[in-house]
């Protein structure tokens, strides 16, 4: 694991445990905070143990989690590590405000119960309870919902075409990046994965709770990736295989407007699932079949082995279960909708 040893660091807090791993790796907070992408400043707040700025518990562990694999430990033992200290200290808390407390003396009066006194003091749970989920619905009304983007930075770069954004929200939150809507799990994380066009990219997440509150971030992303220029040859022959035999699918992907959500499977197998932004495209090829599903038909433009077919479909809602094969079209493709 990186030259880590039970002996190093054996004896030390979680703080300087990940402290010592991240100076045995040679390796800068910033270094750190660039591959985890973790804050710089919640780095610093774990190495030195400053858990009172620190976010709720589920983030915590979601940081500790990027943290064990940038530095090549096992995230459980980092995550039990936290969660031990976690309890010491709550125990410490409540101990030295028992010693604060000045002792009573014990006084013992008798309390008989009747049907009517558990009566009042069922009512009196009852409203108690009420009261509380009251508040809690309250106080959920009044604030809008947390959203901490993880992965990736802003304004960065990435050489491919395509990114996933992971982050955390409220559980209970529903949650749109581009005002594409995203499924989030029931830690209230989430990832998906997005095309980009070549050049700038602006995303924008937001994460709305019940009560109609939202909490918005952009993020700027630019996409080195170059698409490959035509030279008598369709762009999908260039960048899928030059050297495929004959019967080889080659699909090209193209959405206009965007974001779209698109599913490809080739063969039998996922091979995309995820967000496409408006003028992104995504190269895709297969030995005997390919389908492709999409969340806007109207959007999603098609070109089989170099043939541009169009629009998926002329209707502007979801198309599911279109199929390529070496030798026919399937039925759901429209040739008229060109672009």
């Amino acid at each position: 694991m990186n030259g880590f040893t039970k002996k190093s660091v054996g004896t030390l807090t979680l703080g300087e445990k990940l402290k010592k791993l991240r100076s045995d790796k040679r390796t800068s907070i910033a270094e750190a905070s660039r591959f985890t992408k973790i804050q710089p400043a919640y780095l610093e707040y774990l190495e030195e143990g400053v858990w009172d700025k620190l976010p709720a518990d589920v983030y915590v562990k979601g940081f500790l989690r990027s943290y064990a694999d940038f530095l090549g430990v096992d995230e459980k033992i980092l995550i039990r590590i936290y969660e031990r200290e976690k309890e010491v200290r709550t125990n410490l808390k409540k101990n030295k405000k028992e010693e604060n407390k000045k002792e009573k003396p014990i006084n013992i009066s008798p309390f008989i119960f009747t049907p009517r006194k558990i009566l009042i003091s069922a009512i009196i749970v009852l409203v108690l309870a009420g009261l509380v989920l009251l508040y809690g619905e309250i106080n959920s009304f009044a604030n809008a919902p947390s959203l901490i983007i993880l992965s990736p930075e802003n304004n960065s770069q990435v050489e491919g075409n395509s990114v996933y954004i992971e982050g955390i929200t409220d559980k209970e939150s529903f949650l749109y990046i581009n005002n594409q809507p995203i499924l989030v799990g029931d830690d209230g994380r989430f990832r998906e994965n997005l095309t980009l066009q070549s050049g700038l990219n602006t995303i924008d997440v937001k994460s709305i709770n019940k009560f109609k509150k939202e909490t918005t971030q952009s993020l700027s992303i630019r996409s080195n990736f170059k698409e490959p220029q035509e030279n008598n040859v369709s762009p999908t022959e260039e960048s899928v295989a030059p050297d495929l035999p004959e019967n080889k699918i080659k699909i090209e992907v193209r959405v206009d407007p965007g974001p779209v959500w698109v599913s490809v499977e080739a063969d039998g197998e996922i091979v995309f699932d995820g967000t496409m932004l408006s003028g992104a495209v995504q190269n895709f090829s297969a030995n005997e079949k390919i389908v492709i599903n999409s969340g806007k038909g109207k959007a999603t433009f098609v070109k089989f082995n170099g043939q541009d077919l169009g629009a998926l479909s002329n209707d502007s809602g979801a198309i599911k279960g279109v199929i390529f094969t070496p030798n026919t079209q399937v039925k759901g493709v429209s040739t008229k909708s060109k672009k």
